[in-house]
């Protein structure tokens, strides 16, 4: 046996062999790299650039159909890669309602959907609390707590995510400029009308716009202390214009008087100097701002910008620091929203009923659209992933996800938030319909409840409404 010829033979294998391995290993490099770019084979076995979709939904486990399409496999809380274009989305799952959107697959791109609710055909209602009583009621951002308010100084607070319903009385008679109380009577009485009501987002806190005869004033509620309440225009002095809750704690805001931008310092009792003048509208993330101002009469604080003195312009600045940066001028008093969604922070800017969005940074137009009435109010959603804007019963969304702006609107201008992606009213019969963010995959869910008072979805357990004089619960889970 020729041991040399053997070993060379021997050689040449373990030099193929290395070389086919590191072959796969670049093959497999490549066509991973191919995948994660959204390239794929189709049916026909031909290469086509694809992107990606990910699906939640609550309940979890609902079956997902595709362009009519479905398999055992396809459920939510899952991704799939589909071909980029148009494709139509359907979830079903037994003994609920069933949901549907199209939407528009961009190659290499992920496309998230992680707000689909089902309900529940046959649900169990109970009525919990009478509220007979009660000219009105709020309820939190998370929907966790109700404060009933009626014409006296003794309101009740309720714990919206507990089995056991009960009313907490709290005393506001010291806290209101528009609250009384006379020496005969049980309870004072509460005389003003209530403009508006925010909450911060953990639930501590209810910010209060109140009409007193000639006079508006602000009362930051602490309903978990309400001893720590505080009164903001009898403790400052001011006639606040606006006002915002800028931190979970509530302990500091963001207010405007005679178009002065301030900041309150709510637990030093304390004012800051002038931010910013004349300003008609401003929003914040985390320490940044911004607003919407008109350009002082004399002088131009705006090295950024040159533009004629009265004139509208958008700007921004962070807290702790005076820099004012001037982004862009505006054609007239513009509302204004900053969000983060995924890595970007973006700036939108409603100018009348233009509607335009920035990246914060370079400040580059991603997104320019026009909408086909004036909206007076912007609300950013959940994760910066929409902004809402309206005027009346009409809506437009910004939708962050999609790129677009869909128009729609409700039966009734009373609307709210039933939970973080869906919007609640009520129809001309009085029944509670449900739609989402968007307007689509619109619900009836109940009849004949109350217009005037809110409706929301507690802990994905329950939803509340009010109908003839009682706080109604359903459970959406079964029982």
């Amino acid at each position: 046996m020729d041991i040399e010829k053997l070993q060379r033979r021997q050689s040449l294998k373990v030099i193929a062999s290395e070389a086919i391995m590191v072959l796969t290993v670049i093959i497999t490099v490549i066509i991973l790299g191919f995948v994660v770019s959204g390239y794929w084979l189709n049916s026909n076995f031909e290469v086509e650039r694809q992107g990606m979709l990910q699906i939640y939904s609550t309940p979890t486990g609902a079956s997902v159909e595709i362009d009519g399409e479905t398999s055992w496999l396809q459920r939510t809380n899952t991704s799939k890669v589909l071909a980029s274009g148009e494709h139509t989305v359907t979830l079903t799952k037994d003994g609920y309602d069933s949901w549907s959107k199209t939407i528009n697959i961009s190659e290499g791109l992920l496309y998230r959907i992680h707000y689909p609710r089902l309900f529940l055909k046959e649900r169990s209602t109970e009525k919990v609390l009478n509220t007979t009583g009660s000219s009105i009621a709020t309820m939190s951002a998370d929907h966790e707590l109700l404060i009933l308010i009626n014409n006296t100084t003794s309101w009740s607070l309720v714990n919206l995510n507990s089995n056991d319903i009960v009313e907490k009385k709290i005393d506001i008679a010291k806290f209101f400029q528009s609250a009384s109380v006379t020496e005969d009577a049980e309870n004072g009485t509460f005389e003003g009308e209530i403009l508006n009501i925010d909450w911060d987002r953990d639930g501590a806190h209810a910010l209060f716009k109140v009409k007193y005869r000639d006079n508006i004033e602000w009362v930051l509620l602490d309903v978990k202390n309400i001893e720590r309440s505080v009164n903001l225009s009898k403790e400052f002095g001011w006639n606040f214009d606006d006002i915002k809750i800028l931190d979970n704690s509530s302990n500091n805001l963001l207010a405007i008087q005679n178009g002065k931008l301030c900041k309150i310092d709510v637990s030093s009792r304390s004012i800051s100097a002038i931010l910013v003048e004349n300003v008609t509208d401003f929003d914040y993330y985390n320490n940044e701002i911004v607003f919407s101002a008109q350009t002082p009469t004399e002088g131009n604080i705006l090295k950024e910008l040159t533009g004629d003195p009265g004139s509208y312009f958008i700007g921004y600045f962070k807290l702790g620091d005076e820099r004012i940066t001037g982004l862009t001028f505006v054609n007239s008093p513009a509302k204004v929203a900053i969000s983060r969604f995924y890595d970007d922070k973006l700036i939108t800017i409603l100018d009348g009923n233009a509607v335009n969005v920035y990246k914060e940074d370079g400040f580059e137009n991603i997104l320019t659209s026009e909408i086909t009435f004036i909206p007076e109010k912007l609300k950013v959603g959940t994760n910066g992933e929409f902004i809402i804007m309206y005027q009346g019963t009409n809506i437009a969304t910004l939708d962050m996800e999609a790129s677009a702006v869909r128009e729609w609107s409700v039966e009734n201008a009373n609307f709210g938030w039933l939970d973080n992606y869906m919007i609640y009213a009520t129809n001309d019969d009085n029944s509670l319909v449900a739609y989402d963010y968007d307007g689509l995959n619109r619900r009836v869910l109940a009849p004949n409840v109350s217009s005037r008072f809110p409706a929301g979805i507690t802990n994905n357990k329950w939803l509340y409404y009010f109908a003839d004089g009682n706080l109604v619960r359903e459970w959406l889970i079964p029982r």
